[in-house]
Order: structure tokens, then sequence, then C-alpha cells
């Protein structure tokens, strides 16, 4: 498509000095199906129904805003009233055809549905149906966002809509057509009208700068048109307010100030410190370019956009992917795909989108962008990471390379960032304790089966020999099993507590021989060692006996059943077992039961009332309720007593 203004545009480029102003967006507006722009397949449609005279009686015309379906649906109502048609070009040289682009036309009625969308303006439409047209061919109602009606108005509207008189056109536009009711799609023909491309938007911006006399930079024709989004309307408003300045020359930096954005040059400086995990230069050039004008929600949107051109190069495709690069970034792009790698940029866009949909319903919008900097920053190198994952699962070895410095470090099990340091130093001397989950083993001459086993005492640990030339250059072999027990799958503590229940439980010449004469004295080391409510409850245990599959009995008196139901829940109990099992040395089951006690003062019976009064008091005197009601400076009066399952 040529640059140079057509005739309709030079004229209406006079229009804006002939009087009134109107704006671009209506002085440009297509007036015939070979201007609609990104439309072709409509016109297609539409000139071809006009010629074979297959013109349907209702037509729905869905898309975004801004895409030609009102312009279309009046360049139809052109085409069927003009003097010299029904044709597939309209003249735009007669009454009917001045009038319908103007909007004047008494047969072409334009109707607001957001306005009119009640039942009573639909029955008023159904009475003027009958009216014939008073000059025109056909009697033409164009609703516009038709999707606003109210469901009575579209019933309303169901009869007329199926079999109208001869002489009446409908034609329905809309954003939202998934909100019109089937009955009326099922009437209608429906033609989708898509978004317009990029380069066709900026092509016509072109155009109607140069009808205006006003030379625009090609970069800054792209940003309007990319800003658009497909909307050729609004890359046209986005002129209108640059034209309005009453400039003859418009420059890329005038429209990244009118769109509050990074120019492209500030845009490549921070994305520069991104890639080099350097957060700190890059909170300064945020900080730069909020100070020069650019709001922080449209420079995470650039940045978005920025990082998504570059997964398109890393994945492979061509130049026509790239929807957001100005021609002068395209180079700096492919190189910012092959450092960062597929992976690495898309945990970069996952966390900008997530940025750019908190800062929409948040007030701290400087915050949250720095915190998506840093988080970038600190992001690892996800492909390597992908690449190492898959070798291992693939069963292949990994060559780690000992250097120099590493060797000289002294051994330790710590571990950063959830993940344990491949290679280890190399002791000069064996040890007899058993090396850490996934450490090398060295291999000193002696083979590991054959090392003299522990002695159980605690060995005192060896020195570390500095290492010789040849060893900091030896590429150790690891095999999977052996890095895989080192990437960390639960919190430190909780690992170093299994190992200490685990070598607690192993570590047989420490574990008490379990006897009955000896379970009293091991209840009482675990209940000491118990904090907090759990002691409390399991200290009412009055009977602990060993049964002859060496399981221990804690037994409860009957009027302390409510202890004993305490301890049977989960958090309490593994506790207990877990104290237990450790004081033992050994692994340990536990059960609870109750038992009379024949020391118990028998009770008088008791009505029901009673006996909920008194579990109450009982239940308000507990200590750990006692505890509760200090702390939350509850009400002793308003403690309830819930019965356990089955207690009537």
């Amino acid at each position: 498509m040529s640059d140079s203004p057509t005739t309709a545009d030079s004229a209406a480029a006079a229009q804006a000095t002939s009087g009134d102003y109107v704006v671009v967006a209506r002085r440009y507006r297509p007036q015939a199906f070979e201007e609609l722009i990104g439309q072709q397949h409509v016109a297609k449609a539409l000139t071809g129904a006009i010629a074979s005279d297959r013109v349907g009686h209702a037509y729905l015309f869905t898309g975004a805003r801004g895409v030609g379906k009102t312009s279309a649906a009046r360049i139809l109502a052109k085409a069927l009233n003009c003097v010299d048609g029904p044709a597939e070009a309209p003249c735009n040289q007669c009454e009917i055809c001045t009038s319908v682009s103007s909007g004047d036309d008494v047969d072409v009625l334009e109707i607001d549905g957001a306005s009119n969308r009640g039942i009573d303006e639909i029955r008023q439409l159904r009475q003027n149906v009958a009216v014939r047209p008073s000059r025109a061919r056909f009697k033409i109602y164009i609703i516009d966002e038709v999707h606003m009606l109210t469901k009575e108005a579209f019933n309303a509207l169901l009869k007329t809509l199926e079999e109208p008189p001869e002489h009446v056109k409908f034609i329905f536009a809309t954003t939202e057509p998934n909100k019109i009711p089937i009955t009326i799609l099922s009437r209608c023909q429906r033609y989708d009208f898509a978004g317009i491309e990029t380069a066709s938007i900026q092509n016509r911006l072109a155009q109607i700068a140069a009808a205006e006399g006003v030379e625009v930079e090609a970069d800054a024709l792209q940003i309007l048109a990319m800003r658009a989004a497909g909307s050729m309307r609004d890359s046209q408003s986005l002129l209108e307010q640059l034209l309005s300045t009453g400039s003859r020359q418009i420059t890329t930096t005038d429209v990244t100030e009118l769109l509050g954005i990074a120019p492209a040059a500030r845009l490549s400086r921070l994305v520069e410190p991104l890639v080099a995990r350097d957060a700190s230069t890059a909170l300064t050039e945020l900080d730069a370019a909020v100070d020069e004008g650019a709001e922080v929600g449209q420079l995470i949107d650039q940045l978005l956009g920025y990082f998504r051109d570059c997964m398109t190069q890393a994945v492979g495709c061509d130049e026509s992917q790239l929807l957001y690069a100005l021609p002068g970034q395209r180079e700096e792009i492919r190189g910012v795909a092959d450092q960062l790698g597929v992976q690495t940029l898309l945990a970069i866009a996952q966390v900008l989108d997530q940025t750019a949909a908190r800062l929409r319903v948040s007030t701290q919008t400087r915050t949250l962008a720095e915190m998506a900097i840093v988080r970038i920053c600190h992001l690892e190198n996800l492909d390597e990471l992908a690449a190492l994952a898959a070798r291992v699962a693939a069963g292949g070895s990994i060559d780690v390379q000992v250097s120099s410095s590493q060797s000289n470090q002294a051994p330790s099990s710590s571990k950063k960032n959830g993940v344990s340091t491949l290679a280890r130093p190399v002791a000069t001397t064996p040890t007899a304790t058993k090396p850490a989950a996934g450490e090398v083993p060295t291999n000193n001459g002696v083979a590991p089966d054959q090392r003299p086993p522990s002695t159980g005492g605690v060995q005192p640990e060896p020195a570390i020999a500095a290492p010789s030339a040849s060893v900091a250059a030896t590429v150790a072999e690891v095999r999977p099993e052996e890095i895989i027990p080192e990437v960390a799958t639960a919190p430190p503590e909780e690992n170093q507590a299994t190992q200490a229940k685990v070598t607690a439980a192993a570590d047989s010449s420490q574990a008490t021989q379990l006897d009955p004469a000896s379970v009293e004295a091991l209840w009482a080391e675990t209940l000491a060692a118990i904090p907090g409510m759990a002691a409390d409850s399991a200290s009412f245990a009055n009977r602990i006996t060993l049964d002859s599959q060496g399981r221990i009995e804690a037994s409860f008196p009957e009027q302390h059943a409510f202890h004993r139901d305490a301890c049977e829940r989960p958090a309490n109990r593994n506790r207990i077992v877990e104290s237990l099992t450790q004081a033992a040395g050994r692994p340990v089951k536990l059960t609870f039961a109750t038992h009379d006690d024949p020391n118990a003062v028998a009770q008088p019976t008791e009505s029901k009332v009673e006996r909920r009064r008194r579990e109450q008091s009982d239940a308000a005197a507990e200590p750990f309720v006692q505890k509760a009601m200090e702390l939350f400076e509850g009400d002793p009066g308003r403690v309830r007593y819930v019965p356990p399952k089955g207690d009537a």
C-alpha cells in the first residue's frame, strides 16, 4: 500500500479547513469496501452477496473496537440504497450516499444499543418497521453494541427479525457476541472482524500524515501502530493528539512523551543489567526512566513485550514474529535471546506478567516494579539447570571440574539455595564416619567396601591437605544416583530432625532394652521432654505397661478419658511417639486405653444437665484451657465442652 494520500484523503484533509473541525477518525473513515483495511474477507463476502442478489435480511458484525464494524455497516447501507445500486461500490456522490456517510439519512437509522436497550424502544422499532422507506430502496436499521439490549428487548425483536418486511434490513454490531441470545444469533449472518495488523495501521497513518502535510518519523508511526493493538480508530485518535500540537514534524520523542513510555535507548539500558544480573544498576536505570517521564505500568509492559520478542527469537522464529521491537532493536534482541535461553526468558516473562496484573490493583506500583526487577536479577540460568536435569533423567553422567579454589576450601555439609555443591575437597586421610548424602567419595587406595568399620565413637575430623596440581586438574566422574540425593527436597531443619531420629534409632549401642520395670521411668523421661499441652494431657496416664509384643500401653482412669482423647489427636500422638522413640533409642509402638480406677469415689447418679455442667467445669479447670483464657482474655463461664464421638 502506498504512503501517498488518495483522492478521498485529499478531500478529507480539505474538509478540516472548510469550517467546523472534524476529527481524523471521522474524516478518514472508509467510504467503500475496497478501503476497509484488514477486513478483505468481509468485503469479499458482502460484495459477492450484492453482485449475486443474495443479500440477507439480518447481519451481525463482531470484533474488537475500532476495526471497521460500523464503517462496513454504512458502506453496505450505501451499496444497497445508492441511486445507481444495488452496487458493489457505492458512488459516494448521490444525495443518499452523502447523507448515509454523514449519518443523516432518514431511511438508514443508526441506534445505540447501550442507550436504547429497553423493551419500549424495541416496541417502537417494531411499529416503525411496517412503514416503507421514504425515498430509498430499503429501510436499514444499524444497531451498535446490540449486546446491551435487555432480554425482554431481544425477545420482542425475535418475530420481526425472523420474518421482517421485504423492505427492511438489520445490521447489528457488537464487541461481545457471547452476550447475545442464541435465538438472535441463529437469525443473523455473522461476520467476524479481525484485529488489524501493525504494518497496515502504520501504512494508513503514514497516508493520513501525508494528507495533513505533517512529517512523522517511521519509528514514531510504528510505536503508534503497536500501541493501538489492532484498532485503527485508536491509532488515529493518538495521531490526532500529536497533530493537535501544531508541529509540522513529529518525532519518536514526541510519541514516547505522549504515551508515557521509555525510549528504545532507555529500555535497552534497563535490559542490559537485567541480563547481567546486576540488580543495583537495574534499579538505577528504572529510577532514571521514571524520572524521564515513563509510567511504571507502561515500562513493565514494554519489558514484557521486549522479552516476548526475545523468546520468539530463542525458539527460532523469523523476524516477522517481532511484534514490539523497532527495526534498530532486532540485532540486540537476537543477542539477548542467545544469552538467556528459552527457559530463563519464560521465567522473566512470567514475573513481568504477574507484576503487570498486580499493578492494576495496587497503589505501590513503584515498589512492585522494583521487586520484579530484583527477582529477575536473582533468577538462575534455567536453561543450564534444565539441561542438567535432562541429562540426569537420561541416565548420563556429569563431569564436574574440581578447581583449585574449590579444593582449598574445607568440606562443609551446608547447602546454598537448597542445592549442595557437587564437587567436594579431597581429604588425605579416610574417616570412619559415613560421608554425607550426595558427597563424592574419595579413593585413597582403599575400596569403599574394604574400609574399617566405625567403632561407634566420635572420631576427630582429619586435617585437609592442600591439593596437588594434578588433583586440581582432575575431572571427577559423578554418577546421577550420587547427585540426586544432594538436591534438598525439604527444609534444612526437617532434614536435620529426620537425620537425628534415624541416627538415634539406628545406634543399637545406646538403645534402651524395654522391660516392664523400666517403661514407667521411660514414660516419665518422655513427658519431661515434651513441652506444652501434650505433656499435660499425657501426665494423667497412671498405668504404663509393656505387652508381650513390645508395645507400650498408656492407660488413663475412666474419669480422665478426655485427656486420652487429647493424646490421640495426631499432632499430640506424633509428638509423644517421637519423644518416646528418642528416649528408648529404638522405634516404639504406643497405644492409649482407659481403665476403672478402684480408688475413685463412686459418683451419685446425676442428670444430663448436671453432667454437662460438671464436664464444663472440669474443662474450664484444665491447664491448657486456663492458658487459652489468659491469652485471649476469655470468659470461664463460656467454656463449651465437646463430648467425644459416640458419647451420648
